[in-house]
């Protein structure tokens, strides 16, 4: 092992750093064994409780896992070799329907909002020990939150869903901690929690959402978080129905300790109400973007939750960036006030390309899944071949493998750039595909 890849460091922090390198670089393999501890120690000079804690280390940031006598290698879907990483290359003249991007054309033009903005803070600089807040965003969100039946509760802002989510599974978990995560899931969702030294537990998904029975299984397990997404489910277009909103919550109610986070990213893009499970437990905290309908660029998302889990939230951020920049926050109170978004077109015309695509595929005899969003999943037998397949007819997808862990093989087609007159040739190829690869297994989503 170490006449392969030569592990080095005097000290625990330099010994995880160089291991953790080796896996990054793809030196180190998924699955492949590290020395023992005592082994790793003598060769290095060192004394053994100094791998240990580097072991430790590695274990929290989810760079390996340790099975007793079995002894340590890295895991097989470590935190340093990210999801989004496995992505096809696509070269010129194939047509791009992988990366989860919104449609340019129904983003609105910035410039007046942030120029609204700038003015307001050319009046009154934002200077440091000052309200973090916009009051006329919170004031705005608080009035949809509420519309939208999300219970009352404090509201603060991060970088992004994804910043967001990470800072409420820290102020509550410690590292070994499971969370219960969607599978298929978000990858990025996929790859923070085990960056952050937490545990996955996979939940399967339908059409409505999380299974509760594979909830329940999940938290009676010990899972101490659950990570739901209400609508615009990634990569399925899975949305929660009122029914399973009804069914979650019957689940949640035995288990009012675990951390219930919700992303609701589809806001603004979506034809169909949120059922949110807010309040379901003590700690909980509901997830807004405005990514998909104004722009992934302007880097934001409010949310709310219990006192106690946003006060722990805020108080984090005051020690690190202190704030979200407040000129961003206004211009996007500035784009609601504005009307600078028709949502309900918005929604309308991602629902008709999805739909569209799916009707297609059906036709053809492909079982496809998109209820919201922007995005279409469809179960494929070997998913490779079918990346292949239809990366050489001209369509780059993106691979399943980015988004499962027990689910099985898939392909995610992004509708939100394509036009009516490409609906039938990206179906025909996708059954192309598939019928290629022989018969889809009956359970392959949920």
């Amino acid at each position: 092992m170490l006449e392969e890849y030569p592990i080095a460091g005097r000290r625990a922090a330099e010994i995880s750093a160089s291991v953790e390198r080796a896996v990054a670089d793809g030196d180190l393999e998924p699955g492949q064994l590290l020395p023992p501890m005592r082994e790793l120690a003598q060769r290095l000079e060192v004394n053994p409780n100094t791998v240990a804690a580097a072991y430790r280390t590695l274990r929290e940031r989810g760079v390996i896992e340790t099975a007793g006598r079995k002894g340590s290698r890295v895991r097989p879907k470590p935190a340093t070799t990210a999801r989004e990483q496995i992505r096809v290359d696509v070269p010129p003249g194939v047509r791009d329907v992988s990366d989860g991007n919104p449609d340019t054309a129904l983003l609105p033009p910035l410039a007046g909002a942030f120029a609204a903005a700038a003015a307001v803070a050319d009046r009154a600089p934002v200077l440091y020990g000052d309200d973090p807040l916009d009051p006329e965003l919170v004031r705005r969100a608080r009035a949809d939150l509420r519309r939208d039946g999300v219970p009352d509760g404090p509201v603060a802002v991060a970088s992004g869903s994804l910043d967001a989510i990470e800072r409420v599974l820290v102020a509550h978990l410690k590292p070994g901690d499971a969370v219960a995560v969607e599978d298929p899931g978000w990858g990025s969702m996929l790859d923070l929690v085990p960056a952050l030294g937490l545990r996955l537990v996979p939940v399967g998904v339908d059409d409505d959402g999380p299974l509760p029975d594979d909830v329940d299984a999940a938290l009676r397990a010990g899972a101490r978080a659950l990570v739901v997404t209400g609508r615009a489910q990634n990569p399925t277009g899975a949305a929660v129905s009122a029914a399973r909103a009804r069914a979650l919550r019957t689940v949640l109610a035995a288990y009012p300790d675990v951390l219930l986070v919700e992303d609701d990213h589809g806001h603004g893009i979506v034809e169909l109400p949120p059922h949110p499970l807010a309040g379901a437990t003590r700690h909980w905290a509901f997830v807004r973007s405005v990514a998909k309908a104004y722009g992934p660029d302007l880097r934001l998302a409010v949310f709310t939750g219990d006192s106690v889990t946003v006060d722990r939230v805020r108080g984090r951020q005051r020690l690190g960036p202190g704030w979200v920049s407040r000129v961003v926050q206004r211009a996007v109170a500035e784009l609601w006030a504005s009307g600078a978004v028709d949502t309900r077109t918005v929604a309308a015309s991602y629902g008709a390309r999805r739909d569209a695509l799916i009707a297609a595929l059906v036709e053809r005899g492909v079982a496809a899944h998109g209820r919201s969003g922007m995005n279409v999943w469809v179960p494929v037998p070997d998913e490779t071949g079918a990346v292949a397949r239809l990366l050489h007819a001209g369509w780059a997808v993106a691979p399943g493998a980015r988004f499962r862990m027990n689910a099985g093989p898939g392909v995610r087609i992004t509708v939100s750039r394509l036009a009516a007159t490409e609906i039938g040739a990206v179906a025909d190829v996708v059954a192309a595909a598939v019928a290629a690869a022989g018969p889809t297994p009956a359970r392959h989503y949920a």
